[in-house]
């Protein structure tokens, strides 16, 4: 099962964490999906703590003698909304803080359960307060390098990308490349999944060199076409930023070969990426490969335009093609596309 994060951003479950429950059965990960967003939520995955207390923390079962009494023809409860479910979760809190205090394990679980769904609801601010709080009381109880400390960290380092604050999300991700690092070395899934998610968070924060830097020392660790790509795209965005355009070209063009191999020129992907590469062609001031680049997209594109998705990026490949035109100085075909 996709924890909560993972599937807002389409990513895979994490090795290390489901090795660590294993070992302690009082942490399950969260068994609830959530539709693709993502980039959503501006927030790219983590394995959150259980959807509901454990029954050994004494959960209250808050009974309904009304249900009981319920007509023949209707014996099923209403079904609960995302409110309702937040609002148990809130007694659930309430009760284990003020039979068990704020630092026993359960209430920990409980209060991370809370902050979940208050993000699955879109209260992003909630969701980072309560998460904070959680990750306070964690180390506190179990101590920085505990696996549940580190759930709770990679959950509100993602909660911080969600609520649009990627330098706050960074000092997380610092802190969990680092653990991971010193103990399963670079190379571990876990270990570059941080180191991604941190090159992710200082591009997005403007510390473009140390972005660059880390994406490319992920690529030298990652295995696997399609996250290979995805490291060199948001490498090229960086360089982008940073104005090193011909580095971005170099980028772009072997993930939209690699592109056109694995799904073909057609598919929205490659054509998404085809997009961006004469782009970075115009923002080096290479009009003539830009020209070429463009009109070789937007001549896939329409060949494939049965996908409102295509048609849309289409319609953005004809204006650039346009701007590329005018820009070589061939105002006739720049005007034939206005």
């Amino acid at each position: 099962m996709l924890s909560f994060w993972r599937s807002l951003l389409g990513g895979t479950g994490r090795a290390r964490v489901n090795r660590a429950r294993a070992a302690d059965e009082v942490v399950p990960s969260l068994d609830e999906s959530v539709p693709e967003t993502p980039d959503r939520v501006v927030v790219e995955p983590s394995v959150p703590l259980p959807s509901r207390v454990p029954a050994t923390a004494g959960v209250m079962s808050d009974p309904n003698p009304v249900a009981a009494l319920a007509p023949a023809f209707d014996p099923s409860p209403p079904a609960s909304t995302a409110g309702m479910r937040a609002a148990s979760l809130e007694r659930t809190l309430r009760s284990l803080v003020e039979r068990l205090g704020t630092e026993h394990p359960d209430t920990i679980t409980a209060r991370n359960n809370l902050a979940t769904k208050y993000a699955q609801m879109g209260r992003r601010q909630a969701a980072v307060q309560q998460f904070e709080l959680t990750l306070a009381e964690a180390i506190a109880v179990f101590g920085t390098e505990h696996p549940r400390t580190e759930i709770i960290r990679e959950n509100l380092a993602w909660a911080y990308e969600d609520a649009g604050r990627p330098a706050d999300a960074a000092s997380q991700w610092e802190v969990l490349l680092r653990d991971r690092e010193g103990a399963f070395g670079p190379s571990d899934e876990d270990t570059v999944e941080a180191r991604t998610r941190l090159a992710v968070c200082y591009r997005r924060s403007g510390r473009l060199d140390a972005a660059m830097a880390h994406y490319e020392r992920a690529l030298e660790d990652v295995t696997g076409a399609e996250r290979c790509e995805d490291l060199r795209l948001g490498l090229s965005a960086a360089q982008s930023m940073s104005g090193r355009y011909d580095d971005a070209v170099r980028q772009l063009r072997m993930v939209l070969s690699a592109r056109r191999r694995r799904i073909g020129k057609g598919h929205l992907d490659t054509l998404t990426v085809h997009h961006r590469l004469g782009r970075a062609y115009t923002q080096a001031g290479r009009t003539e490969e830009a020209v070429e680049t463009l009109r070789e997209a937007y001549r896939s594109a329409l060949n494939s335009s049965g996908d409102p998705e295509v048609r849309r990026l289409t319609l953005r490949l004809r204006r650039d093609l346009a701007g590329a035109y005018s820009a070589a100085g061939r105002h006739r075909e720049a005007d034939a596309l206005f």
